[in-house]
């Protein structure tokens, strides 16, 4: 029996599985339930995710990756080891080759911590590839000619800026300020203008429906509940859309400098090549509305969202298994 290629997009929020010639067969949520008592896994993935903040002393729902990289190696293994088997189902005697995503300035040791995460659940060989070149391939973008192309990767925990040009990376930076920090930045805004306590995943839903970075992009109002932090009791708030893009603000100019500077220190050129294809913005970031007009009025540059930008990483890699030969080195 063929062992069967496996591309992982190993994500702060989301671990999206790709199987040669099956296609992306698992996006799931990067949390893990575990017992505290007998160190025992209850839940992986979204069964794990709907006990966030829900759960007895007990039991603890952790995200095992943190800024993209491991945070907690035994979670990160037991999820990868879940999720492995879940898609290789009763095949796992044979091992695959495994091609893994991590953020593009990561040090050796975070290198080295994923890539003995993956082999100690069984994979035969586990080949590295930093993610904006992963996802440029996955949203479309030829990179393999002597031609600028841009990128701008908005993850869970990391937002990686690159630009290639002949199959590789001329000048990249990765900063940690991305979909789990916007949550972060909602949770205060609400804490300091309301006095009102709200969960990750009321932040996320926020983020969701009324999320945006760029004025009069929508107008939208939602209701939000959460614990009064003067009575101490439950409390409902409406807050509107002009009041979640001013929570954003600093978040969303950090990432729009960032691209700036990366740009500066880009040949001119690749500075050329760039001007004329756009800068192509992937990751669940994107789906933040008003990105790319953002990025476009700032950086002077066309900017589009992906075709399907939540999955582009993990198309990317299915594109790499195909042609794993030129990076078995």
């Amino acid at each position: 029996m063929f062992a069967k290629d496996i591309g992982i997009d190993l994500g702060t929020a989301n671990v999206l599985i790709y199987i040669k010639g099956q296609g992306v067969v698992l996006n799931e949520p990067s949390v893990v339930a575990i017992d505290s008592e007998t160190k025992k896994p209850l839940a992986v993935g979204h069964e794990a995710r709907n006990m966030l903040g829900r759960t007895p002393g007990k039991v603890h729902a952790v995200r095992p990756m943190k800024d993209g990289v491991i945070a907690d190696f035994d979670a990160t293994e037991i999820m990868l080891n879940h999720f492995i088997r879940e898609v290789n189902g009763r095949s796992m005697f044979v091992r695959p080759r495994i091609l893994i995503c991590c953020p593009s300035n990561i040090t050796q040791v975070e290198k080295n911590a994923i890539k003995e995460a993956a082999e100690r659940t069984g994979a035969r060989k586990v080949f590295l590839e930093e993610e904006p070149k992963v996802a440029a391939i996955g949203a479309g973008m030829d990179i393999s000619k002597p031609s600028g192309n841009m990128v701008i990767d908005i993850g869970g925990g990391t937002t990686d800026i690159a630009v290639l040009s002949m199959g590789d990376i001329v000048n990249s930076t990765s900063i940690k300020i991305a979909g789990n920090t916007f949550d972060n930045d909602i949770i205060k805004y609400i804490k300091k203008k309301y006095k009102l306590l709200i969960g990750d995943r009321t932040a996320e839903e926020i983020k969701l429906t009324i999320g945006n970075v760029y004025p009069d992009t929508i107008k939208e109002k939602m209701e939000v509940r959460g614990r009064d932090l003067v009575t101490g009791l439950p409390h409902t708030i409406t807050l509107d859309s002009t009041e979640i893009a001013e929570a954003l603000k600093e978040s969303a100019d950090t990432i729009v400098h960032t691209a700036k500077s990366v740009l500066e220190q880009t040949p001119p050129e690749l500075s050329a090549d760039i001007i004329d294809k756009g800068i192509v913005v992937t990751g669940g970031g994107a789906l933040i509305r008003g990105f790319n007009q953002l990025l476009t009025d700032e950086l002077k540059v066309p900017v589009k969202i992906a075709d399907s930008p939540l999955t582009c990483v993990a198309e990317g890699t299915g594109i790499l298994l195909s042609n794993l030969h030129l990076i078995d080195k």
